[in-house]
């Protein structure tokens, strides 16, 4: 399956656009590296993955963007408690990563289950 047709992998690159433009003009270059990256991270493994020919590799990537999810949920707790974001957007941006965490889980269950 293309991940341009899977809604995860969509809300994945909406939610890294946001971030990328909500730290544009960060000046903490190592911290909006980090939370940059993990957010890119998500939606680029989920398209890795689902070029992959077996289903033991799509959900080894699955597995990578669920990582990366998380990575991003604490970075994101971090941003709030820090200042670098306000807490509504921040709030925001963790219940989405919670929904596509919850997205992984059922995309990856699909492949896990075939092998």
């Amino acid at each position: 399956m293309r991940c341009e047709r899977l809604d995860v992998w969509k809300r994945a690159c909406r939610l890294s656009v946001n971030i990328y433009k909500t730290f544009a003009s960060c000046s903490d270059f190592g911290f909006k590296d980090q939370i940059t990256r993990s957010s890119l991270s998500i939606a680029s493994n989920i398209a890795e993955g689902m070029e992959k020919e077996s289903d033991k590799d799509k959900g080894r990537f699955i597995n990578i963007a669920q990582g990366s999810t998380a990575e991003l949920i604490t970075q994101t707790y971090i941003a709030i408690e820090i200042g670098y974001i306000e807490k509504n957007i921040g709030l925001q941006w963790i219940k989405e990563t919670n929904e596509i965490l919850k997205m992984l889980n059922a995309l990856k269950k699909s492949y896990v289950s075939n092998i």
